[in-house]
């Protein structure tokens, strides 16, 4: 589903509500749930391409994650309904790139944006391994369907504009 027509960007892979386990001190989302929820919308992608329960069980093949950046741009509440949409970014034979976003679903705004890198392994060697043709077929049906421009937090480093003190070589 396009997600287009609610005013978010990208295309809809998965639905939540906040939980009330999920709050913190702060009476908002904590960190460590926008993970857990932008994982459901992993999950669900990878449902989109063929990568099931049933695909990691028999073929003993998955996906790991290598390196995620979250950004956090608007607070959800408990009992907020929200959305998850999904960009593929880039792909090869052994890895995917995606940017993935998170939007009040009633009201409409940006709660979060979440980038991955993931790894296609075998779950027997624990080594990167490559595509099997039909999950490289899902991956290019998607990507035909998505258009879109580049988020302007896709590969964004964290930095301090005016820094008091700084590591060497980091600014």
């Amino acid at each position: 589903m396009n997600a287009d027509a609610a005013g978010t960007s990208g295309r809809e892979v998965f639905r939540g509500t906040v939980l009330a386990d999920w709050i913190d001190l702060n009476d908002h989302m904590n960190v460590a749930y926008y993970v857990l929820a932008f994982d459901h919308g992993v999950d669900a992608l990878w449902e989109e391409f063929g990568i099931t329960t049933d695909y990691v069980e028999t073929r003993r093949m998955s996906t790991f994650a290598v390196e995620s950046h979250v950004t956090y741009q608007r607070e959800l509440r408990e009992g907020d309904e929200y959305i998850v949409t999904s960009d593929v970014l880039a792909y090869d034979e052994k890895r995917l790139h995606q940017f993935m976003r998170m939007y009040h679903a009633v009201e409409g705004y940006l709660a979060a944006t979440s980038e991955w890198m993931n790894l296609h392994v075998s779950l027997d060697t624990r080594r990167v391994a490559p595509w099997p043709p039909d999950i490289l077929a899902g991956i290019a049906r998607w990507v035909g369907g998505q258009g879109g421009a580049l988020a302007a937090e896709a590969g964004s480093r964290m930095v301090v504009p005016r820094p008091l003190w700084s590591i060497e070589g980091y600014t």
